[in-house]
């Protein structure tokens, strides 16, 4: 089944008309985006936009052959003029199935928002899923068969590919396309960086993509590491890269301090930052969460796990750290990076980077600086991908 993408972007479009922000700024050539608009085969046009019929010769096709107009979602504005020659669209109503003379067969699959989702299985198998801007699919069956290729919001609703995930509709093999794409990333490089994270991709308006190919899946990395100052934006970058994802169980390490109502907000606001379906566990033994088998961990944050582990050989005393202290800590830290070493967990981890500030008053404050900066080098070492957030812009140091 041949997909031809007439346009890949926001409804109304990329860059936004009359739109002064820097992502619209720099929305040129490529990463200029049409409104969303498929055609399948020839024959079958899933959104009609303006300009589709230009957008299909511009890519080398023609919509002559189509027989079939399906609309996914309200349209604002000017009624669209349907081309000469096209059939007046329409939609199908939820769960039903629309059979086309060719073999296509069309499922219309309900969402949490308003507009319709559309399950397309080709005379040869091959099935794709699209959905509309901002939208979610809404009662979908647990331990379903995967689609060969989904398109779908992935930076407006990450939530969407990851109830997709759950029900068992996305798998490692299905080809993940982001569409409706909206100024909210800048596009380029940060586009292609927050898209693989999440195992998907984007392509410029009118690539034709065959359904089922696997080659071009990208693959999502296993271990991150996310550095940053205070307030740099770290946790926000560790949190976005698990949007897409079910069942995540995040690992505070920092626990609760009774009477500290400063810090109590703050965890109040990570709380409330997270979804919904992630679990969270208060605790700074990591080793057995990372032996065992289960949904990715979100770790925030190492300087807390090390904190304690410091604690628990006292190494703030002298006399302790050169008694001991030092060598328990290592063995403590070598533990923890040869269990990341050898995870099958996704995870992803957030750390601060204390070490280029003041040098800090206290041989204490000395230590610890020196032990994360330990740290922090050997737990990257075992991760594919590295990322240095400042300013809330992440820069990337591996992978």
């Amino acid at each position: 089944m041949e997909l031809t993408l007439l346009g890949t972007g926001a409804p109304a479009g990329l860059p936004r008309p009359d739109c002064p922000c820097a992502a619209c700024a720099s929305a040129l050539g490529e990463e200029a985006r049409a409104a969303t608009a498929l055609l399948v085969d020839g024959t079958l046009l899933l959104d009609l936009t303006p300009g589709v019929a230009f957008a299909a010769a511009r890519s080398g096709h023609s919509l002559g052959g189509v027989r079939q107009v399906l609309l996914s979602h309200p349209h604002d504005g000017p009624a669209v003029e349907v081309p000469a020659g096209l059939p007046q669209p329409g939609r199908v109503p939820d769960g039903r199935e629309l059979a086309l003379l060719t073999g296509h067969r069309v499922r219309a699959v309900p969402m949490d928002a308003p507009g319709t989702g559309y399950a397309v299985t080709g005379p040869a198998g091959q099935r794709l899923l699209y959905l509309p801007p901002g939208a979610a699919p809404a009662g979908l069956d647990e331990n379903g068969e995967a689609y060969h290729m989904v398109l779908l919001d992935v930076v407006g609703r990450p939530d969407a590919l990851a109830r997709l995930r759950a029900a068992g509709a996305v798998d490692p093999t299905t080809d993940v396309i982001a569409v409706h794409l909206d100024h909210d990333v800048p596009p380029g490089t940060e586009l292609r960086r927050r898209l693989a994270a999440a195992g998907a991709r984007a392509v410029p308006d009118g690539t034709t993509l065959d359904v089922g190919v696997y080659e071009d899946v990208p693959d999502v990395p296993r271990r991150t590491l996310v550095l940053g100052g205070a307030r740099s934006g770290k946790s926000v970058e560790a949190e976005r890269r698990m949007e897409a994802f079910a069942d995540v169980l995040y690992v505070a390490t920092g626990g609760t301090r009774g009477g500290d109502s400063e810090w109590t907000q703050r965890v109040r606001i990570h709380r409330e930052r997270r979804p919904g379906s992630w679990g969270t566990v208060e605790t700074c033994d990591l080793v057995p969460l990372l032996a065992e088998d289960g949904p990715p961990l979100l770790v925030d944050c190492l300087s807390l796990w090390l904190t304690d582990a410091m604690d628990a050989v006292n190494a703030w005393d002298d006399a302790e750290w050169s008694g001991g202290g030092e060598r328990a800590l290592r063995a403590r830290v070598e533990e923890l990076v040869g269990a990341v070493r050898h995870t099958r967990r996704t995870l992803v981890a957030v750390s601060n980077e204390v070490g280029s500030g003041i040098v800090p008053a206290t041989a204490s404050g000395r230590r610890y600086r020196d032990e994360l900066g330990r740290l922090n080098a050997a737990f990257a070492g075992e991760c594919e991908h590295v990322l240095l957030v400042v300013a809330g812009q992440a820069l990337t140091l591996r992978g």
